[in-house]
């Protein structure tokens, strides 16, 4: 089964920190023995000529080529950020000169990046500003999810914009997974026809996949069935069988959730926050002042595997007593006495709501208090050693956050040290639904091309 939902909107990336996006020297101080501003090792009133040595070294073509890259870069984040701004606006967020700016932005709109967007703003000295706004066609990101029920694939325009989503549905776990790659592909395939009707051409694509990734290898994600899988090389051959060569990136799938949450605004504005994926497994990531904790080998935030009762059942993973046999959604249904094909998550939510004495409904209820109460002893340990703002509960835990969240905080108001997560903290919440694997993957690919846009260029014809 196919569904298709257009134009739905992503907010801009956030900014970046201060000291990647101004370049300010500290003010030199002069004195009897110190160095005069501009020239090294003289001292106040003496020349450089006087002592023998050779004037200041002005910055050659080749630095100042690349210094004009990155403030292209920084331009267009500039205004990416805010949707829509002056190049007066630009200049003052920056600390660049008006001129050095509109220079800037004329060789962005030349190269398609940006557009003026018609109107104009006034409140500055000088003329109205025209406001300038990402272009609407050209360069775009392109975002695949695999996931042992669906795959996913979206893309999105230099704004930011989800301009396109295709969703296939399907049992994944256990099959091979060169096939189920192939498929995803060939969705991608499909997505990149229309994007060009569109007047979009994805600068490349990135999966967002389940268990440890690295190197594009799916190193084992033990809910598919999947161990030291070539995922990224798979999904490309099949690419390029169909005629298509584009760059392909890997991430976990829970990663780029996360950042989807961080890019499109996380509830309360957090910049440091727990992100929970919930689904068959449950995934994990981890931001910390608006960076994402990766570790050393990139697998940090596998909090599904985290033991919640050593004594408990066994795991897919090898483990056992893990958070997932508790509040993975295959536990969860089964605590209720549902499957799938009863309206699964849905019907639990429906029965966790109902009020009454009814026994499928008290079953629900108890379901989803026990499932409530691990995720709390879960994320008390990750609370009480990363001190995150707040904790976001995505996937299918989105829609059962209010049948979750008592139990959670229950545990979080007992075990962390701060005393800052009682009930009614605010500070276990559900994710934006903005925010998933798939419009994060695509993201990641539109940050690398805001981050160097005169490494892309124009963006080719689309004519896939």
């Amino acid at each position: 089964m196919r569904a298709r939902a257009l134009c739905h909107a992503l907010g801009g990336p956030r900014r970046l920190p201060d000291t990647m996006t101004q370049n300010q020297s500290p003010a030199r101080r002069t004195g009897p023995h110190s160095p005069a501003p501009g020239v090294p090792g003289t001292a106040r009133g003496e020349s450089a000529a006087g002592r023998g040595t050779a004037p200041e070294r002005r910055p050659g073509r080749t630095e100042a080529a690349g210094v004009r890259r990155i403030n292209l870069s920084r331009v267009a984040l500039a205004v990416h950020d805010e949707a829509e701004i002056t190049r007066a606006a630009v200049a003052e967020r920056l600390g660049l000169t008006r001129a050095a700016v509109s220079s800037l932005v004329e060789q962005l709109i030349a190269a398609g990046f940006v557009a003026e967007s018609g109107k104009t703003f006034s409140g500055q000295a000088g003329r109205p500003g025209t406001a300038l706004t990402m272009a609407r066609t050209g360069h775009a990101g392109l975002g695949v999810s695999v996931d042992v029920d669906a795959l996913t694939v979206c893309l999105v325009d230099l704004a930011g914009t989800e301009r396109l989503r295709l969703i296939e549905t399907g049992r994944h776990a256990g099959s091979d997974p060169g096939a189920v790659l192939r498929d995803a592909a060939l969705l991608t395939g499909r997505a990149l026809r229309e994007a060009a009707g569109e007047g979009l051409v994805p600068a490349g694509v990135d999966l967002a996949l389940p268990g440890l990734v690295a190197d594009g290898v799916v190193r084992q994600a033990p809910n598919l069935g999947w161990n030291a899988v070539p995922a990224a090389e798979l999904f490309a051959e099949t690419l390029r069988a169909e005629g298509t060569e584009l760059p392909v990136g890997s991430d976990n799938e829970a990663n780029s959730a996360a950042l989807a949450q961080l890019w499109s605004g996380a509830p309360g504005g957090a910049r440091s926050f727990v992100y929970l994926s919930g689904d068959i497994g449950v995934g994990g990531a981890v931001v910390l002042d608006g960076d994402l904790l990766r570790g050393a080998h990139g697998f940090a935030g596998e909090i599904g595997h985290l033991v919640v009762d050593p004594n408990g059942p066994d795991c897919r993973c090898g483990s056992r007593g893990c958070l997932e046999r508790y509040a993975g959604q295959d536990a969860l249904l089964r605590a209720a006495g549902l499957d799938a094909r009863e309206g699964g998550i849905a019907e639990l939510g429906r029965r966790a709501a109902d009020g009454s004495g009814a026994p499928e409904a008290r079953r629900a209820r108890q379901a989803v208090e026990q499932a409530g109460a691990m995720l709390g002893v879960a994320l008390s340990g990750a609370v009480n050693l990363l001190d995150p703002q707040t904790v976001l509960l995505g996937g299918l835990y989105r829609e059962l956050t209010p049948h979750l969240a008592p139990a959670a905080e229950r545990e979080l108001e007992r075990r962390v040290v701060s005393g800052l997560w009682g009930a009614g903290s605010g500070r276990l919440c559900a994710a934006s639904p903005a925010g998933d694997a798939a419009r994060g993957a695509a993201g990641q690919v539109l940050r690398r091309v805001l981050a160097d846009p005169l490494g892309y260029g124009a963006a080719p014809p689309a004519t896939y």
